[in-house]
């Protein structure tokens, strides 16, 4: 383990024993690794997607902060947990962006149903579909 990944470690632990000191030390640390994190998840998104990286970042960054009861074990828990957050604010982004659509659509009635056009599904559902078929195998293999 070198100094950097070992610093980490020390500090998510000295955090997880409630030294708030060390949450601002390790911030500046993880800062950017997250940004890389964020960027992969956003990827694959269209361009003018509403959800910026860096809000992917603060949102995830706000939910590690309050969370409770987790258990830093090292820089690479603490990286996967912080993945599997960012995956899960993407999730919960797509499935409200669809609700509101959604919700739009049942304001919206054509007169002439003759001229509705069809749209192509969206990138979102992908998503969630996504989203719902590893909560599905995570539900089947209660190892995941």
């Amino acid at each position: 383990m070198n100094a950097a990944t070992q610093g980490v470690t020390e500090l998510l632990q000295s955090w997880a024993r409630g030294d708030r000191s060390a949450l601002d030390r390790l911030v500046p640390l993880v800062h950017e690794e997250l940004h890389r994190l964020a960027h992969r998840c956003m990827r694959h998104e269209q361009p003018g997607h509403t959800l910026q990286t860096t809000a992917l970042v603060n949102e995830a960054y706000l939910r590690l902060v309050n969370a409770d009861n987790v258990r830093w074990e090292d820089r690479s828990h603490f990286f996967a947990i912080s993945a599997t957050v960012m995956r899960r604010i993407m999730v919960d982004f797509a499935r409200a962006r669809r609700a509101k659509k959604r919700d739009a659509i049942r304001l919206k009635v054509p007169v002439d149903l003759e001229s509705l056009q069809v749209a192509a599904p969206r990138p979102d559902a992908d998503v969630v579909a996504l989203d719902d078929a590893l909560q599905s195998l995570a539900a089947f293999d209660a190892r995941g």
